[in-house]
């Protein structure tokens, strides 16, 4: 079980145990913040952050219009990134490490990762693939099937996790999502951040910071990455909300309202 994802309080004795339990078994460790939408103008200038240098995204997600997928812990997106291509994943959280077939381990598209963030942690298994420049397009645009996005590993491991009866192929579109993504090294930090920007339909944002370590070093880069943004002025307090999760209520209670 992990810390929700939306407290803004410390971890107990008992949560602390559990993450090290997670992070010794785990690939690696993001560390993720999001910032409320009133300081994200603040914030971008207090870090020097230029949009003009942003890299563009769109990411799609397949879901069921009542979100099974999301209440089993699956995630399936596809994604286009400019002047890079196009790839795709399945994603499960939580996961116990420990868990985990070894085969599976021993793939070189499989990862395990623990996300964490202030008040909260999960850890999640994700099977990646590469796909070919039209691909997504193709499917948003219904000329190839869902599945033909995903790999066979891919499938393979969807169908071990997802609700019985769902299928790829069964999937609908929500969005996509415009993405804004500026990776960044301060100098007195002397590590790259990556700032993600969601952009919505309606206008509204949310803006992520992160950055990836590895375990060994989780503690102590989170203690540094913390410092550095308070002696910015970046404000963290905020409620703390997986921008997924988020993504996803957005775009099934609207896909529903355009139903109606």
């Amino acid at each position: 079980m992990t810390a929700p994802a939306t407290t803004t309080t410390g971890f107990s004795g008992e949560q602390l145990m559990e993450l090290l339990k997670l992070i010794k078994g785990s690939d690696s460790v993001e560390l993720k913040v999001t910032v409320p939408e009133a300081h994200q103008r603040s914030t971008v200038m207090a870090l020097d952050m230029d949009p003009l240098e942003a890299q563009i995204r769109q990411v799609y997600f397949f879901e069921t219009r009542d979100l099974k997928l999301d209440k089993a812990g699956v995630v399936v997106r596809a994604r286009r990134v400019q002047n890079k291509g196009s790839d795709s994943v399945v994603k499960l959280r939580p996961v116990e490490p420990t868990t985990v077939p070894d085969d599976l381990r021993r793939s070189r598209a499989f990862n395990i990762e623990v996300d964490a963030l202030p008040g909260g942690f999960v850890c999640s298994a994700t099977m990646k693939g590469t796909l070919g420049l039209t691909d997504v397009q193709r499917a948003a645009a219904g000329d190839l099937p869902f599945r033909k996005l995903f790999s066979k590993e891919q499938r393979a491991f969807f169908a071990a996790h997802a609700p019985e009866g769902v299928t790829l192929d069964d999937l609908t579109i929500l969005g996509p999502i415009l993405v804004l993504k500026l990776r960044f090294k301060p100098t007195e930090l002397n590590r790259k951040l990556v700032a993600e920007t969601w952009v919505y339909p309606d206008g509204s944002r949310v803006l992520e910071l992160s950055t990836r370590c590895a375990t060994t070093e989780a503690f102590q880069v989170a203690a540094e990455t913390r410092a550095f943004l308070a002696g910015r002025g970046v404000d963290i307090s905020g409620e703390q909300e997986t921008k997924t999760r988020k993504a996803l209520k957005y775009f099934a209670k609207n896909a529903g309202d355009a139903d109606a």
